[in-house]
């Protein structure tokens, strides 16, 4: 919400058509010269990386092992999940993400490491040369068996977070790594610890971001480019549908399934879910699009939220094949956020005069007053609401406790009930069609309680809607415009999102 589009325009292209049979790296090499030559390959229907490799160790005062990397400048994260194939003929096998100085066998490195025996640990190697020793080189995690493993470059220090699927992640260690130029090669990478063994291991839902300065300003900087991803709630396994160096926001999953609807440059567009050419929707005159849109329950009808030339933003209907829009909010900022279930109704969130602070509204779409359902009080702020698919409840973020939460109410207003209790800032909650889960963005304690920028560590999460604990599904870099619109596919099963590339 409330999101400006600057019409910058940069090379775009379909991940589906860029085929890369590396994927995201651009190197394939055995380094300190393996027994028995390894390899790594990119499986692009299922968007997954196959490690195979042998090599002594990595450790002491040279390596050996294969590695899967690309040259990568100044800051970054990465993120992947790893599991081993097969039993493994050595308890110490390894494989992870590695940072390293140069292919050299002997070269300065830092590495995640997932070992055979379920060990997790940061290792590095500080200088060209040197010889690793246990308590020296490297910190083991508090407990075995991470499946998730994160490195992050952020200037001289390298920080290694893990996490087991479904939880938060959890940082394992650091280390200053002040000798290191700001080129590296950065990747995969697998061992096997024994000279004449082979091992594999399977990486996935791999992400490279290249976060911002503190400093950021998007209307000064230039936005981040995007990938528009959707995500198997069960398995947690994520594919990317299509990136851009242009900024878009915000997917709606089409009724039929087959496609994802988001916002770009003032405009929607429709994609398939599998990938391909991206069309422009006919919005009739409405040219200039924030990221707050979508369907109606019977799929027949589009909401948006446009901002007319000298006003603020204000809500719209039209037919969802297109068309010109009706307006239904006359004042602004009015912010359309939900439909109602008889498909009669729309809630937003606005600011009206008397109240500095946005507040929660409902109106009909064929007219009358509008109705004020929250009055926030200075400091507050709430958001993303939505209507359940059974009407019985309206779900929003609201900071009355102090941070940001998820909560909900009635359809009228009454009965204000939080439902996180976190440590997090957790926004824009979205009820999955069949009325069982409810996903939310959690942004980190570390920003304003009332702000969420579009550029942070963030994690999707899903929780029961009948209660219980959440869960951690996807683990991302952006905030705004990720999905503060329902992005629920109508299986229930799948969930569409934006994250950020980084600034390039």
């Amino acid at each position: 919400m409330r999101i400006f589009i600057f019409f910058t325009l940069f090379l775009s292209f379909n991940i589906i058509n860029a085929q890369n049979e590396l994927g995201r790296f651009e190197f394939n090499k055995d380094i300190g010269n393996p027994a028995k030559i390894g390899s790594g390959t990119f499986n692009f229907e299922e968007q997954e990386y196959i490690l195979e490799g042998a090599g002594t160790n990595i450790w002491f005062d040279r390596d050996e092992f294969h590695y899967l990397y690309s040259e990568v400048e100044g800051d970054f994260i990465i993120t992947a999940n790893f599991r081993f194939q097969g039993e493994g003929k050595d308890p110490h096998r390894k494989t992870g993400i590695m940072l390293r100085e140069s292919d050299a066998d002997d070269a300065a490195h830092v590495s995640a490491v997932l070992h055979g025996d379920g060990l997790t640990s940061l290792q590095w190697r500080a200088v060209t040369g040197e010889e690793m020793l246990d308590e020296k080189n490297e910190v083991q995690a508090p407990k075995f068996d991470y499946e998730i493993l994160q490195l992050e470059r952020k200037g001289d220090e390298v920080i290694m977070r893990a996490a087991h699927r479904g939880e938060p992640m959890q940082v394992i260690g650091s280390k200053i790594m002040d000798n290191l130029e700001d080129k590296v090669l950065l990747g995969l990478f697998i061992n096997s610890h024994n000279a004449e063994n082979i091992e594999r291991a399977k990486a996935w839902n791999v992400r490279i971001d290249k976060p911002v300065q503190h400093n950021y300003n998007p209307g000064r900087d230039g936005w981040l480019g995007c990938r528009l991803e959707t995500i198997n709630i069960e398995s947690g396994k994520r594919k990317i549908v299509y990136t851009s160096d242009r900024r878009f926001e915000a997917p709606n999953w089409m009724p039929d399934g087959e496609e994802l609807l988001f916002n770009m440059d003032g405009s929607l567009f429709t994609i398939p879910v599998q990938g391909g050419e991206i069309k422009k929707l006919n919005t009739g005159f409405a040219d200039n699009l924030n990221n707050d849109h979508g369907i109606s329950f019977n799929g027949e009808l589009l909401a948006i939220s446009h901002s007319p030339e000298g006003e603020g933003s204000a809500v719209y209907i039209l037919p969802l094949e297109g068309g010109e829009p009706r307006r239904i909010t006359e004042k602004t900022p009015s912010y359309w956020h939900g439909w109602a279930d008889n498909n009669e109704e729309v809630v937003y969130v606005a600011i009206r005069e008397g109240n500095p602070t946005y507040d929660i509204y409902k109106k009909s779409i064929h007219g009358g007053e509008e109705v004020m359902l929250t009055n926030t009080k200075q400091n507050e702020h709430v958001d993303g609401c939505e209507y359940s698919p059974d009407g019985k409840y309206i779900y929003y973020n609201g900071s009355a406790s102090g941070t940001m939460q998820i909560w909900r109410m009635k359809p009228d207003g009454s009965e204000k009930e939080q439902l996180t209790f976190d440590a997090s800032n957790d926004w824009f909650p979205h009820i999955s069609p069949d009325g069982k889960w409810i996903a939310y963005l959690s942004f980190p304690s570390d920003i304003p309680v009332n702000a969420h920028p579009s550029f942070k560590r963030v994690s999707l999460n899903i929780m029961p809607v009948a209660g219980g604990a959440p869960r951690v599904i996807a683990y991302l870099y952006g905030g705004q415009g990720s999905f503060n619109v329902p992005s629920w596919a109508p299986d229930s099963k799948h969930f569409a999102f934006v994250s950020n590339s980084g600034k390039n």
